[in-house]
């Protein structure tokens, strides 16, 4: 039922009454398209000069020339390239300068000369030590230290001549001494 054309007005027979009505509706939508308007919404029609844009035109030409221009350049400097074998002029031929390259080197050289000045007050300044008196101050302190000491400093005569040791019943001769030049007392030596 849901399907089935419900006409606005009762009708004896739907199905003429559907075509009808849609007949009619096609016509008020052609009447609808065609119909002019009674006010004139047009406006006025634009100018030339605004409607063309001659500002931008010539923006763009310009532009175009430029870009022309450097493909052209860039055409000519790649037949160079090709032509040339593969040699790249690639040396830069300006020199590199200081501008306060002057000054520095008026500085080093004063620098180095007052360096010069100072060495050579130096080396002719007489010394104010006596190396002659700290080696006899030595010589007195190495003996001092000698009598004070336990032990003997360095090998002794007696180290130094071979000596035998008798362990167990056994002798042998001793070549090596202690690090400290005492002997142990649970050994006895003896002396041939």
């Amino acid at each position: 039922m849901y399907k089935s054309y419900q006409p606005l007005k009762p009708a004896t027979n739907k199905f003429l009454q559907q075509k009808w009505d849609q007949t009619q509706y096609q016509e008020h939508r052609n009447k609808v398209k065609e119909a002019s308007p009674v006010v004139d919404t047009k406006g006025i029609q634009t100018p030339a000069h605004v409607q063309h844009k001659l500002k931008k035109v010539q923006m763009q030409e310009e532009r175009l020339s430029i870009i022309e221009r450097d493909n052209r350049l860039l055409s000519s400097r790649l037949n160079i390239i090709s032509r040339s074998k593969g040699i790249v002029d690639h040396w830069n031929h300006s020199s590199r300068c200081s501008l306060n390259a002057e000054k520095r080197r008026e500085n080093l050289l004063q620098v180095t000369n007052e360096n010069l000045a100072i060495y050579q007050r130096i080396t002719t300044q007489k010394s104010d030590y006596r190396r002659e008196l700290w080696e006899s101050d030595w010589e007195k302190v190495e003996r001092r230290r000698d009598d004070i000491a336990r032990y003997p400093r360095g090998l002794t005569s007696k180290q130094k001549a071979g000596k035998t040791v008798q362990f167990n019943g056994k002798s042998c001769e001793r070549r090596e001494s202690s690090s400290s030049g005492v002997e142990d007392e649970s050994t006895s030596t003896t002396e041939d």
